[in-house]
Order: C-alpha cells, then structure tokens, then sequence
C-alpha cells in the first residue's frame, strides 16, 4: 500500500469512527433532546482544543457474534483538551454506539485517561451515557467496572475528578460517579440507580417510573447523590467551567489566584442582621457581604439546605465556605448535613483550599429518626474532618453555637487557626432559657411567681455564660469583632495562614467514621 493509500484509508476510517452510531442513532440521540459525545465534548471545552487519544481501540469479545461488530471507537471517547486554558483529561461514552456499553477496553480507555490525568496532575472529567455492562462480554465487562472503581479511587486526593451523568447510569455504572469529588446532572436527562424500574417492580411489586426513581431532582434533593442541578446541557457545562475556575489541577499546587475585588455595595453586614436574634437570616447573604464581588458558587443547594457549603474568593484566593442556614430547621446539624460538610472539608484540605466557617447553630437535631439513622457517627464525621483537616481554618461565630454543635464547627478545639467572634455570638452548653429551666428548677418551682423568676434568671444566665466574653476570658475566641470588621479580619487570617505547616503523627490513614 502506497503513503497516499495509506493516508486516504486512514482518513476513511477516523470518518466512520467519527459518526459513533451511524446518523440512525444520532437522531435518536437528538429526538430525546441530547447532545452527541462529540457535541459535548466541543461544547465544554474551549474550542479547537481537544485532542482524542485510542480512537481506533476496538473490543475483543469473540462470542455472540460481536466478533462481526465494529463498535466506533468502542463506544467511548477519549483525550484532553483545556477549559479557560487550563489542560483537563475528559472521556464521554458515546450512547449512540452499543448504548454506550462498558466492555473490557471501554473500561480501560478510561483508567487510561484517568492514569493520564494523575501523571500530569490535572483535572479529569467523566461524561456518562451508558445503558450499562455490555452483556456479551459477561465477566470481563464487571471486571472492566472495577478497574474504573480502582483508577478512581487511587485519583482520589491528587487530581479533582468531576463526573456528568448524561443519560442512564445503572448497577455498577453509578458507583464510578459516587467516588468523584462533583456529580452534575440535567433534568430529564440524568438517571442514577443500583435497580431499575423493572426490578422494583418485581422485587417490592411497586409501580414507578426511571425518573421517580433516580431522575435529577432526586439525586440532588433527596439522596444527595449528585452537587449541581441544571436544566439544559448547556447550562451544565457553564457549571462545570465554572468549578473549574475555582480548583487547582492538582493536589501538588493551590488555587490560581485572580484580581481581588470588594463585596458589592448591595450587601452591607450590618442591613443584613436582625435586631431580634430570634429572627432568622439567609446566611449566603452574609457570605456575599464578606466575599469577593459578593460571588458564592453554592455545592448541593438542593440538599440537605439547612448547611450550605460552596467556593467564594477572598483578596482573589479560592476559600471554601461553610455555613449554619437558621432559615432551615433552625441551621441544626443532621445526618445529611454533616455528611456534606465533612465531605466538603475533606476535599478542600486535599486540594489547599482554606476554610471558611460561619457558625450559626443550636446543635445537633434531636429525635429517634436522628438517632435510629446514626446521628452520632455522620455528626462525628465533621468532627473528623475538621480535626483531620490541615489547610489554614478561619471560624466566625455569628449568633448561636451550643453545644456539640459549637465544637463541631471548627472551634479552637478542633484545631481552628482563628476564631472571631460577633457581640451577638452566644457561646455556651444549650441555650439560655433551657439551661435556666434546668439550673433553676428549684428556685423557679418554690417561686410565688415562677414564670418572672424564669425569667430573670434565663437573664442572669445570658449575661454570664451566653456572650462571647466567656470563650474569649480563656482563649478560645481570639477576637470578638463587629460585624463590619468581619472581611478585615478574615483576610488579616488568611494572609498569616497563607504558608501555614502543620506536622502530623506519621500514619497510613486514619480511620474516618464512615
């Protein structure tokens, strides 16, 4: 074969393989309102960039007649290309071909990608679109599965992995997704479950539909599966570049910095506090007033809402923020919230991203749900990762912090580099009119006027355990501050903290309570 024989069948066969599924399939993918594999990966990435690696990787299952079957490109495609500029690994299963179906080498252009990426130290993205294990392959397409399952989990810390589930994501497929740092989804796109529709219904006898099951809506409000919920393809990536934007490439560096600016004019601290500390606040406004251009990228705004965590900038620094939202059930830490504020944590401190905590919290939510589902060990989950937690952690306590919620949210005993405190801060075992109830009994009972005498004395407790003062008399508040100085302080903190070393006891890894 001539050089330009060979060239013309080199470019014949990347044309075929280019096509995925052929234009039948395409326009089924259309007709359904998704993008193709390709059409993904241009619309996220900046354009011209992306290089594709393994395009002519073919399956190798001999039985059922695959042996005749060309899949493009094995239904999966893989490279890297730049987002902002900045380099990202990136696969997208291609549904068009074989429904995206994991086989063997399917599987292994995907460790290969994700091998790539921890070399390089840079982020890798994982677009899902796959009806699941490709049945031919029997075995081999489970053993394809858990190699995904090791690559990601050996990723894991060094390089942000981030996962969009684009189509049906079942069995095992779901799992992958689960051990990546960030899950998007798009509404009547996105569909995650161990167990389809037809085997609950065979299995439990009860009648529901993909979406009711594991559609996007529930993944981000009920199960708190996915982080980001968006409504059209589009919207998603922009979510995604935006991320993007606020991560490093790796575990080896810290944030890019970019211009620091000043919170807006519309959020001024001190118009945004109640006079009545009984009246709760949206604790995001208070983020915008303290942060850079006000701007808050919220994580997992859907679930469990009584937390909010999410990535701000701060004199341009990437700074993760964490929050106590006493709009929802009172700001209480629950089994959900703490599971995502210990995640949160943890992967800020993996990626050298500095903590921000704003605390507003009358402690852990009572009652048997709480304690049949395992309060105790989620809730000591946060207390793990803050106390695991190395990167610089600035805590501000606004009002309330009682109790085990008080420890739990960075304080100075969970190894806080600062704690800042406002006038308003109330720092003590519960609050003062059960602590009053319980300290005065007593007097309160033999009282010819016990609901007065309460009432004094949840006073003469206020004034002497329910302030700030107290904590600060033995060093753990540092400062208590007004709440205009709230920014000063909080850039003062993370100026001296910016080259913070801390040393740890050598170790193979702790154990979390998971």
């Amino acid at each position: 074969m001539t050089f330009m024989q060979r060239l013309v069948d080199f470019f014949s066969k990347k044309s075929t393989i280019s096509k995925g599924g052929g234009d039948k399939a395409i326009l089924k993918q259309k007709a359904v309102g998704k993008m193709t594999a390709r059409e993904r990966i241009a619309a996220l990435l900046d354009e011209g960039s992306f290089h594709e690696y393994d395009l002519f990787v073919e399956h190798n299952c001999k039985d059922f007649g695959m042996h005749e079957k060309e899949l493009a490109a094995d239904g999966v495609i893989t490279g890297s290309g730049a987002i902002a500029g900045r380099p990202v690994c990136i696969y997208a299963q291609d549904f068009t071909v074989a429904g995206g179906s994991l086989g063997l080498m399917h599987a292994r252009k995907i460790t290969k990608i994700l091998d790539h990426a921890v070399k390089m130290g840079i982020p890798v993205i994982g677009i899902n679109d796959s009806g699941g294990a490709r049945i031919q392959e029997g075995v081999n397409s489970l053993a394809g599965y858990g190699e995904i399952f090791y690559h990601n989990t050996l990723a894991s810390g060094i390089v942000p992995q981030i996962s969009v589930i684009l189509g049906p994501c079942a069995g095992g497929a779901v799992y992958s997704p689960a051990l990546t740092d960030f899950v998007f989804v798009v509404d009547q796109i996105s569909k995650m479950f161990i167990t389809g529709p037809e085997v609950v219904k065979t299995v439990l006898g009860e009648e529901i539909s993909m979406e009711e099951l594991g559609g996007a809506r529930v993944q981000v409000e009920i199960a708190g599966n996915a982080h980001f919920f968006a409504k059209s393809e589009q919207e998603c990536f922009q979510q995604i570049r935006t991320l993007i934007s606020f991560l490093p490439d790796s575990n080896r560096h810290k944030p890019v910095p970019i211009e620091k600016m000043q919170p807006r004019p519309t959020y001024l601290i001190e118009n945004l506090i109640p006079k009545d500390s009984k009246i709760p606040f949206d604790m995001r406004d208070i983020v915008r007033a303290v942060v850079d251009n006000s701007d808050f990228f919220e994580i997992q705004e859907r679930f469990a809402a009584n937390a909010i965590i999410g990535f701000s900038r701060i004199d341009g620094e990437t700074v993760g923020i964490i929050g106590n939202q006493a709009l929802v059930l009172a700001g209480v830490l629950d089994i959900d919230a703490s599971d995502k504020i210990a995640r949160f944590v943890r992967f800020c401190d993996a990626f050298n991203i500095p903590l921000l905590t704003l605390v507003d919290i009358p402690g852990y939510l009572p009652g048997s749900d709480q304690e049949h589902g395992g309060v105790i060990r989620h809730g000591a989950k946060v207390l793990y990762a803050y106390s695991e937690a190395t990167v610089p952690k600035i805590t501000v306590i606004l009002r309330k912090a009682y109790g085990g919620g008080y420890i739990a949210m960075c304080s100075h005993h969970l190894g806080a580099d600062f704690v800042f405190a406002w006038p308003t801060a109330e720092i003590a075992v519960m609050g003062p009119e059960g602590a009053a109830n319980i300290i005065f009994r007593s007097e309160i009972a033999a009282s010819k006027h016990p609901e007065e005498t309460r009432k004094t004395k949840v006073k003469e407790y206020s004034d002497k355990f329910a302030n700030p003062y107290v904590a600060a008399s033995s060093g753990y508040v540092d400062a208590v501050i007004s709440p205009e100085e709230t920014r000063a302080y909080v850039v003062h903190a993370l100026k001296l903290t910016r080259n913070k070393e801390e040393i740890r006891p050598a170790r193979k890894h702790g154990i979390p309570p998971f």
